[in-house]
């Protein structure tokens, strides 16, 4: 893990002042791409919804949205429409297989790549209106640390990273949770290791990631950062049996190794998040 850190490097990204998290919003974001963090959104959502909680999953990545591919859905109005005026709110939230809700982006959406005003304040507005009706709201953010993709991660109360044993995934993760904490004053991340091999890699990961972080990123004097080792997902064929034929991995196959490990993920959520917020 010694290539994550470069004491010399300084991340500078332009965010406007984080917003007080709201309640009920959990975003999932990475810091590369690739990793499998609209799996698991998608995943999650069903697993949270079998859990009888009632659950709505915001495609969070306004330029190169894919959650309607992930669910082989084809929507007629996406929050385009609403951010533009065509449309209502209600008339963009459909319902995915799996028994939850989805708003879904339109892909390409290149006025929407950047963090203007307008898109910042339709953002919150659309957000704001959500968490009435929902037990909870997963934003399926972009990978990286775009202004886009940080503000949604500002709206969150939890953030779960998403990453593989990689070292591209790691070293980029170590980037993302550095500006979380540095820009957003985040104290706690939760982290998802995905497509591990050996049962304990994830764990041993998350406790490489926490020593740098403990080493090179202080969130406050005396304070440290707490990495939370959510789960490890194993490396499993069914898993990319579900997405070529894209279908809900917890609908198709829930006895494999990869749907357990998403539903024991759901379970900790729904003890450790949820809960406090009902």
């Amino acid at each position: 893990m010694s290539d994550i850190e470069n004491p010399g490097a300084e991340v500078k990204v332009p965010l406007p002042v984080p917003l007080k998290p709201l309640g009920k919003v959990l975003a999932v974001t990475s810091g590369k791409g690739g990793v499998g963090k609209t799996f698991v959104s998608a995943n999650l959502a069903a697993a949270l919804a079998k859990r009888g909680k009632k659950v709505l999953v915001l495609d969070a990545d306004l330029g190169l949205a894919n959650l309607d591919v992930v669910l082989n859905l084809y929507p007629k109005v996406t929050l385009h429409d609403v951010f533009t005026g065509k449309a209502q709110l209600e008339e963009a939230i459909v319902r995915a297989p799996g028994g939850f809700s989805v708003l879904l982006a339109g892909s390409g959406m290149v006025e929407y790549s950047r963090l203007t005003p307008n898109v910042r304040d339709d953002f919150l507005r659309i957000i704001s209106s959500l968490l009435p009706h929902y037990d909870i709201v997963l934003l399926d953010t972009g990978a990286g640390i775009s202004d886009v993709v940080l503000f949604a991660v500002s709206l969150a109360s939890e953030v779960l990273v998403v990453a593989t044993p990689e070292p591209t995934s790691l070293t980029d993760a170590y980037a993302t949770i550095k500006v979380l904490v540095g820009q957003q004053q985040r104290r706690t991340i939760r982290m998802v290791i995905n497509q591990t091999n050996r049962m304990g890699d994830g764990r041993a990961i998350t406790t490489q990631l926490q020593q740098v972080l403990d080493r090179f990123v202080v969130a406050k004097p005396g304070e440290k950062v707490r990495l939370i080792h959510m789960v490890d997902i194993p490396a499993d064929i069914s898993v990319r049996q579900a997405v070529m034929k894209r279908q809900l991995l917890l609908q198709t196959l829930p006895g494999c190794p990869a749907a357990l490990a998403i539903a024991q993920l759901a379970a900790k959520l729904e003890d450790s998040l949820i809960a406090k917020e009902t």
